[in-house]
């Protein structure tokens, strides 16, 4: 059994907090290991979405355009109908706390920063192991301020103030920290990142968003991302000190394909640090974390 975390924007929260709320997680076996349909032998992997039609390679498996799964399928039929049984790893752990912080965003970045490093702290005093923080954090929600508040992770911590802190508290609380994410600068692109860090303050994974997210809706909401965004173009799996973690970010969680190619990899988690807006929030955001999860039940 695995369990699913969505981290949404404070105002989708029945009783928003500026601290961290907590959940506590519990490892139970599978009975079975099976996979959904989608997932075939190493070599010849299908997939029915234009989604990771993008990934021209992940830890070795082939994917194939639908041409040549629709072949492959014919030519395999019964992988198709029962998919090879992929074993678990086992968690490292068995139960721990888990510390969601929701966090106000104002146009001070350093203030932001502060919040964030307290919201932190305030979780690991309660117990937590794993604390997450919310899509972009330190910056406020748009194409104006993303160029603004951007920062080269790469270049180290003097370039990159926001992960410089997560850094610093992991390693002195001793907690994992799924650093929600920032806008990041990365030569002449800018990409929507969430960065993750062990308990002595190492970068163990980074994610860019994948898909980005454009809508227009007439009356209500026009927002498009990849007017400064770039899109990610890889999956983020990593193994941290209480668990295997598959990543997403906000908008990555409409996508099946991505939840099922982390269960694949056998994670324990999927993290979606996220902020949807109030207009299709509150009509997505839950049945798309039910239905991620639906995704990837032992069939």
């Amino acid at each position: 059994m695995r369990a699913y975390l969505a981290l949404s924007s404070p105002a989708l929260c029945s009783s928003p907090l500026s601290g961290p709320s907590r959940a506590t997680v519990r490892y139970t076996p599978s009975l079975l290991q099976r996979r959904r349909p989608f997932l075939l032998d190493k070599g010849t992997t299908t997939y029915g979405s234009s989604l990771l039609s993008k990934f021209n390679t992940f830890s070795g498996t082939t994917l194939t355009a639908p041409s040549s799964s629709i072949m492959a399928a014919s030519l395999h039929p019964e992988q198709s109908r029962v998919p090879q049984a992929i074993k678990l790893p086992s968690p490292p752990v068995t139960k721990f706390k888990i510390g969601l912080c929701q966090l106000s965003v104002t146009e001070d970045k350093e203030r932001n920063i502060v919040h964030a490093r307290s919201a932190i702290e305030e979780a690991a005093e309660k117990g937590a192991k794993l604390i997450l923080l919310p899509e972009i954090w330190n910056s406020p929600y748009s194409n104006d301020s993303f160029p603004i508040y951007a920062e080269d992770i790469d270049a180290g911590p003097s370039a990159s103030p926001s992960t410089a802190m997560l850094s610093e508290v992991a390693r002195l609380l001793k907690v994992t920290i799924i650093g929600g994410s920032i806008p990041e600068r990365s030569g002449d692109k800018l990409f929507n990142t969430c960065c993750v860090f062990d308990s002595e303050g190492k970068l163990k994974a980074k994610h860019r968003k994948i898909h980005l997210f454009d809508i227009d809706i007439p009356g209500k909401i026009t927002f498009i991302e990849s007017k400064t965004l770039t899109a990610g173009k890889t999956p983020t799996v990593v193994d941290t000190e209480v668990g295997r973690i598959g990543i997403g970010i906000c908008y990555d969680i409409r996508f099946q394909e991505l939840a099922m190619l982390y269960a694949s990899r056998g994670v324990h988690l999927i993290c979606y640090p996220g902020a949807f807006n109030m207009t299709t929030g509150p009509l997505h955001w839950e049945l798309l974390q039910r239905a991620r999860a639906a995704d990837n039940q032992v069939s």
